[in-house]
């Protein structure tokens, strides 16, 4: 059913609201993890890197490659109630992680994590599109991509809290109610309301698609069909075969380099579960691409042929591998440095994280707005202001003696790292055609997923290990690690430097494009 809704009216902000808080549930359930990983460690014998991949890799490989055919689904079916699914499905697997018992069952329920939130930002991004306009999308979606910062706030101050508080009353785990330790409880705790949240998110209205730049939708698709399809591009060498012989060659040897890149990192690190999950998801990438070349050209026209938007994708993740690889490692090196409890570093971090993150998302959106309002790369200088801010704020966080300092420190760290976070969805939402808004959104979501979540806890984790090994304590190896981790942010400034070159001309022919490659592109009346 089709509801007329006005575009920027009440009910979009309403829309928006209620999205917000679904993205704060998608981070409580996300990040707890970074404030458990000490006694996680302890309890379960891991080493850094093993909590880099359950933070990361083991979220990321899933949440990526399942946000394709989720992305899809969202482009053909009713967007909230695909959000709903997926969000009492992350939930669930959040409060089934209570119970793990061994690194094995944890990765499984952080497996299912990743698959139910990749349902969430594709649709939400393309739903948003629809309810507001194009002038104010990047600070639409700064105000939604706020959520990431209050929940990843609340879950490291939750978890920390909820921890030490259940430690405490049962310091005997055999005496605690299901046996369960202090971080198997928070984990419960998390979860929980999130599946009562999913029937609020059930009830929301599904918008006009391309109402909020009269673009007229193309007639409406079997959403099953569609979904299948594009689950079947994602599965290597099965997405080449409808495609002929070549093709399936090209994805064996695709998959060939891809498996020999594995084995070599392997014998570099002697991680085989972290290589061969990159793989995989690399993989199933490089075979949607393939696919998606021949059974929709439009879409790989707009979205794999536009130089803006390829710069744009991997510029900006480069970026995100230092705010994902600080932003898990904070809580650890607070507590392995000045000793503080688990509770206070929540407190701390959670607090400053979740101020601090809001306001600097919003107020990187606005500047994005106000400066696209003057020029079309003018989205793009927000990235410099956020690298130029993020260096130094990371040093002294680093480097300080004085944990009160650190504290201040991660505060303006916080503020100006996510500066960046609404710019490149907003910008790849303006590249393309409203038919496509989810599925170029979960493209985009594939690049800092794979760079910055599955590589940044990670790389920084192995990092950590080596030079506990070289004779380092290990609050000093945490410290180099997140310092080295910085030197990611030189190629970023160079890829958004290439986007912005590119950006007015893909733009401007964005209708052209679509239309050269078969697409039939009517403007609706106004």
């Amino acid at each position: 059913m089709r509801y007329e809704t006005r575009v920027g009216g009440t009910y979009a902000k309403y829309v928006l609201f209620v999205m917000t808080i679904v993205y704060v549930f998608n981070f409580i359930d996300r990040q707890i993890l970074s404030i458990l990983a000490e006694p996680i460690k302890a309890d379960l014998g891991l080493s850094d890197a093993d909590l880099g991949f359950l933070f990361g890799t083991a979220f990321a490989v899933f949440y990526a490659v399942f946000g394709i055919p989720l992305g899809r689904l969202a482009d053909t079916w009713n967007r909230a109630r695909l959000i709903s699914i997926g969000l009492s499905f992350w939930s669930l697997m959040t409060a089934l992680s209570g119970f793990s018992r061994n690194f094995v069952q944890l990765a499984i329920c952080r497996f299912g994590v990743g698959v139910g939130e990749a349902s969430a930002s594709p649709a939400t991004f393309s739903m948003l599109s629809d309810y507001f306009p194009p002038r104010v999308r990047a600070i639409v979606i700064a105000i939604y991509s706020g959520g990431l910062y209050i929940g990843a706030g609340i879950g490291v101050f939750l978890g920390g809290a909820i921890t030490d508080t259940w430690n405490a009353a049962y310091p005997d785990p055999m005496l605690a109610p299901l046996g369960l330790k202090g971080w198997q409880a928070a984990f419960l705790a998390v979860g929980i309301p999130g599946i009562l949240l999913a029937f609020w998110v059930w009830t929301l209205r599904e918008p006009v698609r391309g109402m909020s730049e009269g673009l007229e939708p193309p007639p409406a698709k079997s959403p099953v069909r569609e979904t299948l399809s594009e689950l079947l591009r994602v599965t290597p060498l099965v997405s080449a075969i409808p495609n002929g012989r070549r093709a399936l060659l090209i994805n064996f040897i695709a998959g060939a380099v891809i498996s020999l890149t594995v084995f070599l990192l392997y014998l570099v690190t002697g991680d085989m579960v972290q290589w061969v999950a990159m793989g995989v998801g690399i993989w199933a990438f490089f075979s949607w691409a393939q696919s998606l070349l021949v059974q929709d050209p439009v879409s790989f026209a707009l979205i794999l042929r536009s130089r803006a938007l390829i710069y744009t994708v991997i510029g900006f993740p480069m970026l995100s591998f230092v705010t994902y690889g600080v932003g898990f490692w904070g809580p650890a090196y607070m507590v392995r440095t000045f000793g503080v409890s688990l509770t206070e570093a929540g407190q701390w971090l959670g607090l400053g994280g979740a101020i601090g993150g809001f306001i600097g998302i919003t107020l990187g959106g606005w500047l994005g707005d106000t400066f696209r309002a003057r020029t079309c790369k003018g989205r793009m200088y927000v990235g410099y202001i956020s690298i130029a801010f993020m260096i130094p704020c990371a040093a002294v966080f680093a480097y300080t003696e004085s944990a009160v300092i650190a504290y201040v420190a991660s505060f303006f760290f916080s503020l100006v790292s996510p500066l960046w976070v609404a710019i490149p969805p907003a910008t790849v939402n303006d590249l393309v055609l409203p038919r496509m808004r989810a599925l170029a959104s979960a493209f985009y979501i594939v690049m800092p997923t794979f760079i910055g979540l599955a590589l940044g806890p990670y790389m920084m984790g192995f990092i950590s290990d080596q030079f506990v090994q070289s004779g380092l304590d290990d609050a000093d190896s945490l410290r180099l690690s997140m310092v080295l981790g910085l030197s990611m942010l030189v190629p970023g400034v160079v890829l958004i430097y290439l986007a912005s070159r590119h950006l007015e001309a893909d733009e401007d022919s964005r209708i052209e494009r679509a239309r050269a490659a078969g697409e039939v592109v009517t403007l609706a009346e106004t």
